[in-house]
């Protein structure tokens, strides 16, 4: 079918404030572009639903009294809205202590992680870096092909790491990722803003301080992003290097051993977490669903706070950080 043209006429305002009227053309879409537009909105808005009626159905159990869910039947609303089972995670030692553990390591590995890595950026964007090429095939290298999980664990317990707050930041100091994407951003900048600070007498670290790190914001943000993110949701190197360190315990790691009470009912850790709050509150009040619902929102929240400010970060600095020169 082919497609037809109207016209239309539209308003343009001139520079001495007066209004003319101009012919506009529009092009109507076609049968096939609109059967193909209706079809892709509903497929679209299908896999939304599927995606978020999960979020939305953990979120009214947690909002639900907790005896009330064991009958089932919510849905997308809580049937008997009540707090008390956030109160009730709130108030478990354990909770509030992994927590704490949990804000803490976000905090170090995100700045232990960005320091060395913005640095070695930066000597790796230096054409005339002698060692540039051998450093970044060790880096790529490193991407493709992993030790494996045995002798990294071997590693780590010969450096007497286990148990200890260390071990969440000190392995991931470095990631190679994240020095190629800001290596690349890096090489995007005005060379010659760099050469003007070396004829100003400026070092390299000053450079790297204070020329080139203010203008890597964007990429840096999103490099935060992915680190920050990993680091909260990360609940495996807890239950591999600190399983007997219950004070270094973190948010994802007792989540997992709620969610893994529902599907194991021999795990004796998640068992216990559960028996805690009911001994501590009471069994009518606490019930592992609603208490399983309401760690999940409590532990996703801190991320869906906070990736909405980050989000126009996140693609600039992916779209910037993958320009090649």
């Amino acid at each position: 079918m082919a497609k037809t043209k109207t016209h239309k006429k539209m308003k343009i305002k001139r520079e001495d404030g007066s209004m003319v009227l101009v012919n506009r053309k529009r092009r109507n879409m076609s049968a096939e572009n609109i059967i193909f537009t209706t079809l892709n909105t509903a497929f679209l808005l299908i896999i939304t639903a599927f995606m978020v009626y999960p979020m939305l159905n953990v979120l009214a159990i947690s909002f639900n009294q907790a005896v009330d869910t064991t009958r089932g039947g919510i849905y997308l609303w809580p049937r008997i809205f009540t707090l008390r089972n956030y109160e009730i995670v709130m108030k478990m030692p354990t909770i509030l202590s992994a927590f704490y553990v949990s804000l803490a390591r976000l905090i170090v590995t995100v700045i232990s992680n960005l320091i060395p890595t913005t640095m070695l950026a930066y000597v790796l964007s230096r054409r005339h870096f002698l060692f540039n090429k051998v450093i970044t095939i060790v880096l790529v290298i490193t991407m493709y092909f992993n030790v494996g999980l045995i002798p990294n664990y071997l590693f780590i317990r010969n450096l007497n790491l286990l148990n200890t707050f260390t071990v969440y930041w000190l392995p991931g100091m470095i990631s190679a990722f994240n020095v190629i994407i800001i290596r690349t951003y890096i090489r995007s900048l005005s060379e010659s803003l760099i050469e003007s600070a070396k004829i100003d007498g400026a070092s390299e670290f000053r450079i790297c301080a204070q020329i080139v790190t203010p203008l890597c914001l964007p990429v840096l943000a999103t490099i935060t992003l992915f680190v920050a993110v990993g680091s909260w949701n990360d609940w495996f190197a807890t239950f591999l290097y600190n399983p007997g360190a219950s004070h270094l315990s973190t948010l994802q790691y007792e989540l997992q051993k709620l969610l893994a009470n529902a599907t194991m009912s021999g795990n004796t850790a998640a068992a216990a977490v559960t028996q805690a709050a009911q001994a501590s509150f009471g069994q009518q009040q606490v019930t592992p669903m609603s208490l399983r619902s309401t760690m999940t929102v409590v532990t996703a929240l801190p991320v869906l706070l906070v990736y909405p400010f980050l989000q126009k970060y996140f693609v600039n600095g992916l779209m910037l950080g993958g320009v090649k020169e």
